[in-house]
């Protein structure tokens, strides 16, 4: 069949349109932007200088060189981390909102009635950071210098013992709570209002114990001001590799390292997760990321998403015992 002068133009034009909008489809395809496409704000719900600033801040210039966009740390402290969680748990689920966190996150639920935000539902975990150690220290004029010396006097005299700590339901305080209850003793907690104020006080020898970062307690161990009885961790520390983990000495079940790691808003698409958590994974296997978190008292101890997710559920769950046989209540 011989077609018209007339259909052969209205084929031709009807190509034209066709090919016009195809090129605009492919125009639109090439105009959007991967991610993130523009700054990414990483929200530490503490103050500057506290581990988990230093290690945003750490990890902002490798990351921001492999997204080609600017890094913003955004210091949002307030109700024991809750109000900096909380903003990023209602963020947009972008990618663009991250949240540099440590395992306090997953107590609060326990200790605060009214929660804005639920970590086990309202956020996605991206990976683990690090780990930061925590020794079980006596003032240097103590007169236990052992775990078992620390016990045996402690049941000589039900709440006759003091021990330090920067404030009611700080890592410090929890660690020593899970202890008593593992070791069942009494001793009696005194809540200072940061932590200066209590490590002062034990090397004054006014309250004779107290749990501190390992960074922190072995500078004063090597200049004989404290004692180290234990390591509270699963393991060593390789900070203080001579120091016997609580378990070694027949406490079992105290672990109470901190984590840190990195998360972001519940909903955030599973790609975005796996890209930042392959190169925050990268930034940290550098030597001299590793020297600098070193230095703070943090080991690498980089993580998958699932992994994450499974150790805040089960450290959660821990905690929440410990707050309810404890008795602690939030200040």
């Amino acid at each position: 069949m011989i077609e018209s002068p007339t259909l052969r133009r209205r084929r031709f034009i009807a190509s034209l349109g066709a090919g016009a909008l195809a090129g605009l489809g492919a125009g639109a395809a090439r105009a959007q932007p991967a991610w993130p496409g523009k700054p990414v704000h990483i929200i530490v719900p503490y103050t500057p200088g506290t581990g988990m600033d230093i290690l945003a801040r750490t990890l902002a210039p490798h990351l921001q060189a492999a997204w080609g966009q600017g890094i913003v740390v955004d210091n949002r402290p307030g109700a024991s981390g809750n109000l900096g969680t909380s903003a990023v748990a209602k963020s947009p689920p972008d990618g663009l909102t991250l949240l540099m966190g440590v395992n306090t996150l997953i107590i609060n639920p326990a200790l605060y009635a009214n929660m804005t935000y639920d970590p086990l539902k309202d956020l996605a975990p991206i990976g683990l950071c690090a780990t930061g150690s925590f020794l079980l220290v006596a003032g240097a004029g103590a007169k236990f210098k052992s775990v078992d010396e620390l016990v045996r006097a402690a049941r000589a005299n039900p709440g006759g013992l003091d021990y330090a700590s920067p404030g009611i339901a700080t890592p410090h305080h929890m660690a020593m709570e899970l202890f008593k209850l593992q070791a069942k003793v009494s001793i009696t907690h005194i809540p200072f209002s940061g932590t200066a104020g209590a490590v002062n006080a034990v090397l004054a020898g006014d309250v004779p114990l107290m749990f501190l970062p390992v960074h922190v307690a072995m500078a004063q161990v090597r200049g004989g001001r404290l004692v180290v009885l234990a390591a509270a961790g699963d393991r060593r520390s390789a900070l203080a590799p001579d120091v016997p983990t609580l378990a070694e000495l027949g406490y079992p079940n105290v672990e109470a390292d901190l984590w840190y790691g990195m998360l972001a808003p519940a909903g955030t698409p599973r790609d975005i997760v796996a890209r930042v958590n392959a190169d925050m994974t990268k930034a940290l296997a550098l030597p001299e990321v590793r020297t600098a978190l070193a230095a703070q008292g943090m080991e690498v101890a980089p993580s998958s998403p699932d992994d994450m997710a499974a150790l805040m559920r089960r450290d959660a769950a821990r905690w929440a015992g410990v707050v309810k046989q404890a008795g602690i209540k939030a200040e």
